[in-house]
Formats: C-alpha cells, sequence, structure tokens
C-alpha cells in the first residue's frame, strides 16, 4: 500500500515492520537497524542471498555518535560538505549495531540521506534506519514508490511515497584503512569533490553495492579458532576433546552443554540467522582447540547462513 502518512510508516517501523522509504538516491526498504528480527525482513523480502552489510541512515550526526566509536577528521570534514546527502561513511561501531547489520564486520556504513520526508521520518522515529535499495536481488533500483510497489508491493508493509528520486544513484561510501581514504563505491558525491576537501582517495574501481566487498568477510571474521562443518564422519573423529559445537538443532545430549552453542533448538532458520554470528563469537571465545558448525537446510535464508559458514571455513573445508 502506498501513502504519504509518516506517523504511521514510524509505527509500524517501531513494531518490528519494514517500510519503502524514499531518499534523494534511490528508494529504500527500510526497517529498524538495532531491531535483528525486522532486519531479517529485509533480506526474505529481497531475496538477498547472502549477508550483504547494510547501510545505516540517521537524521544527523549527533544520532549516530551512540553508534560509533569515533568519528575521525576525515568524516566531520566530508559531513560538513556533503551531508544530508548522498554520501556514506564506514566507521567502527559499536556494540549498538548487531552483527547482522554489518555481515559480523568491525565497522558499519552510515549515511544521512538528503530527502525532506525521510528526514521527517528519521527525526519522529529517533532510530537507525537499515535501508538498503528496496528492490529484489539483482533487479534494477527502484526511484519512485510504484517501482517499490510493482516488484515488493506483496512482501512489505507500507510504502512512503515521497515523489520520484533526485538522483537515482546510490550513495558514494568511503572509509579508511591504514591511513588511507578508500572509496568503496562510486555514486552520488563526484570523487573530485571529495579530493578537493581531503586530498587523494584510492577508488576501489570494482564497485559493489556493498560498504566492503563481501569476500572480505573471511579474513575479517574468520574465528581465531578453526573452523569445519559438522557432519556424521567429522562428529564420529571427534573424540570427544576439546572442541566446540555449533548445533542446528537441540542440544547433543552426548556433549556435555557448555561446548555447545545453539543456532536454533527448534531448527527454525530465521533463527540461526540471527544466532550465527553470536554463536560463533561466543564459541571462539570459549577456548576449545577446534569448533565444529552445522550447515542448515538450503531453504529461506539457508543459503544465506550457509554462504557465511563457508566463508568463515578454514582452509581445510574451503
Amino acid at each position: 500500500m502506498i501513502g504519504t502518512d509518516i506517523s504511521h510508516a514510524v509505527r509500524i517501523l517501531r513494531e518490528g515492520g519494514i517500510v519503502g522509504v524514499p531518499t534523494e538516491t534511490v528508494y529504500g526498504l527500510a526497517a529498524v537497524g538495532i531491531l535483528e528480527e525486522a532486519v531479517l525482513k529485509i533480506f526474505e523480502a529481497k531475496g538477498r542471498p547472502h549477508f550483504d552489510p547494510l547501510i545505516l541512515h540517521f537524521d544527523g550526526i549527533e544520532s549516530a555518535r551512540p553508534y560509533l566509536r569515533e568519528v575521525p577528521i576525515w568524516a566531520q570534514l566530508l559531513y560538513q560538505h556533503f551531508s544530508p546527502g548522498p554520501i556514506s561513511f564506514l566507521l567502527e561501531k559499536t556494540a549498538l549495531v548487531p552483527d547482522l547489520v554489518t555481515a559480523g564486520l568491525p565497522r558499519v556504513a552510515i549515511r544521512f540521506p538528503d530527502h525532506a520526508v525521510l528526514q521527517d521520518l528519521l527525526t519522529q522515529l529517533q532510530l537507525p534506519l537499515a535501508a538498503p535499495s528496496a528492490n529484489p536481488f539483482g533487479y534494477i533500483s527502484p526511484t519512485t514508490a510504484e517501482h517499490v510497489e510493482a516488484q515488493l508491493g506483496s512482501k512489505i508493509d507500507y510504502i512512503l511515497d515521497g515523489g520520484p528520486c533526485d538522483i537515482g544513484v546510490e550513495s558514494t561510501i568511503i572509509g579508511e584503512e591504514e591511513g588511507q581514504l578508500i572509496v568503496y563505491r562510486k555514486g552520488g558525491i563526484p570523487i573530485e569533490d571529495i579530493t578537493a576537501i581531503v586530498g587523494p582517495v584510492k577508488v576501489m574501481e570494482r564497485s559493489s553495492s556493498n560498504p566492503v566487498s563481501p569476500g572480505l568477510l573471511l579474513s575479517h571474521y574468520a574465528p581465531r579458532t578453526p573452523l569445519r562443518v559438522l557432519n556424521e564422519e567429522t562428529f564420529s573423529n571427534t573424540n570427544k576433546g576439546n572442541f566446540g559445537y555449533i548445533i542446528f538443532g537441540p542440544a547433543l545430549e552426548e556433549i556435555s552443554m557448555k561446548d555447545q552453542y545453539l543456532l536454533s533448538p527448534k531448527r527454525d532458520i530465521k533463527e540461526a540467522a540471527k544466532n550465527l554470528f553470536k554463536c560463533m563469537r561466543e564459541a571462539d571465545a570459549g577456548g576449545h582447540d577446534q569448533i565444529f558448525i552445522h550447515r542448515v537446510p538450503n531453504h529461506g535464508l539457508g543459503p544465506a547462513i550457509n554462504d557465511r559458514i563457508q566463508r568463515a571455513l578454514h582452509s581445510g573445508d574451503l
């Protein structure tokens, strides 16, 4: 359903729903970014094939500060010149940002959209919005409310109509690695405008719709403890040593509960998706010599979970 009732959209979002929202770039599919169950609905509605990092949207820098470890000088300068606007900043997150939003990575992309309707919504909501483009994965990004309705209308709770998007291409994404500013995605702010403010930047020529390349997850998130897939063969060969077990399903009777980390005792794919990164971290901190993990059935969010498991495996199981 398309409408212009901002207060209605705020109510839906606070209750854990998802809403199509206008920005100056493209229409986004929004959920409150600190409600994991709501964020999961974004992945389901879009048919997103793996846990790509999401951008969080705020009404201003002061609203964003609790979610960030710091705001570097370069980000402050670019914020002053280009925000609100089509630029996203990849910065170190605090624990307030769920791992589901960042795919387990330590940085979160944030931005401050330059659209009066969305600014009003964010001001009323006073919570961050996770909002990738409101289109099924692999389809053209929507620039009108009607585009959103045609592609996702039956899968979302409301579409807030703010008219056609002014820019129509996604935001520029910029971050810093080892003192070097990097443009991860070319977008609504020209590179030359950025360099005029902060000097030379490295530009990733193979731009992506993601804040960072999904391939970085292996090196940035794989647990320190060796991780292997748990199946009948590996289980029979573990010899009940100092191992941790990330289980999809009820706890295993033959294993001590202190060594088990349950993705979903009732074998619920959504619950497993929500708990994946948490279980990995808890198992990694458990002092085990090795961790074994169940793959999950390949339906719903199952391919997303298995993709992230595959990226976290050590070389022996790649």
